[in-house]
């Protein structure tokens, strides 16, 4: 495996690779990998001849400095996963590679894909997102990219930025991966607490139930079952659930039969912010 920290360096690399017609892959992470990442990576290997993982933990999607400061940073074990992998090249830039003398985020309109959910609750963090995924899409120039639908809301609004700006790559959503008691495997699980991690999984589970109500039940109803589930664990604070149409992600209201619904959920252990989502049967 290759590694790269300068940007130009990367693109002359690149550049010769797809001279030999090899078709690139990219997957964008934060690092502090884990085994979901793994699985984009092997998605990637799939169906390209050379994958490009980047590890960049971007300043500008950060609405909270002290979770920026946390971010845990793991880079020579990232390196050792990526090489168990068969990782082609890894790109590892600074922040001031990427951002130079200016660390601002673009402006984007995502057709207000970026005011529902997240949105609400971290200002100005999709446009980060935009600004850096946008910029590694220049730099790399991938056939195609690979995102876990952990954040599937950061999909959606990634599919919309390379649609409305035309950029020539084709969006991955892969499935969420997660651990064997169905804690979807985030990089700041490893910051939980003993106590915390035993009860995480009942996140996973809450959202299980939900899709079983689904069915049955109205979406109101079932929203308010889910802040009661929550008020009886004293460890895990919900920041917000809802149950939204995947295209729009706007909150349902009444259920249709042509579209497709998601519940979505966000809780905090102690400072630790998890999220998490579920396909629901329509």
């Amino acid at each position: 495996m290759e590694i790269f920290n300068k940007k130009q360096d990367l693109k002359d690399c690149l550049s010769s690779l797809k001279a030999k017609e090899k078709s690139i892959g990219f997957v964008p992470t934060m690092g502090a990998l884990h085994e979901g990442h793994l699985s984009l990576i092997k998605k990637a290997k799939q169906k390209n001849d050379i994958v490009v993982v980047s590890i960049f933990v971007n300043p500008t999607q950060f609405d909270n400095n002290e979770d920026l400061k946390k971010y845990p940073k793991t880079l020579k074990n990232d390196i050792k996963l990526l090489e168990s992998a068969s990782c082609d090249l890894l790109f590892s830039p600074s922040v001031e590679e990427i951002y130079e003398e200016n660390i601002s985020s673009e402006n984007f309109d995502f057709d207000g894909l970026e005011h529902q959910m997240e949105g609400k609750f971290r200002e100005g963090h999709f446009n980060g997102v935009g600004t850096v995924v946008k910029t590694l899409f220049e730099i790399i120039e991938p056939k195609r990219a690979y995102f876990g639908q952990k954040d599937f809301q950061q999909l959606q609004i990634i599919k919309k930025m390379v649609n409305k700006n035309r950029l020539p790559v084709k969006i991955k959503g892969c499935p969420i991966f997660r651990e064997k008691d169905g804690l979807a495997m985030s990089s700041r699980n490893i910051r939980l607490t003993k106590e915390q991690r035993d009860l995480a999984p009942f996140i996973y589970e809450t959202l299980k139930k939900v899709r079983e109500k689904f069915g049955s039940e109205n979406a109101n109803i079932i929203n308010e079952w889910v802040e009661n589930q929550f008020k009886k664990q004293p460890l895990l604070d919900l920041e917000y659930f809802t149950i939204a149409e995947e295209k729009t992600l706007e909150t349902i209201e009444n259920r249709e039969s042509k579209k497709k619904y998601r519940a979505f959920i966000a809780v905090y252990a102690d400072k630790i912010r998890l999220i998490d989502n579920i396909r629901l049967k329509n």
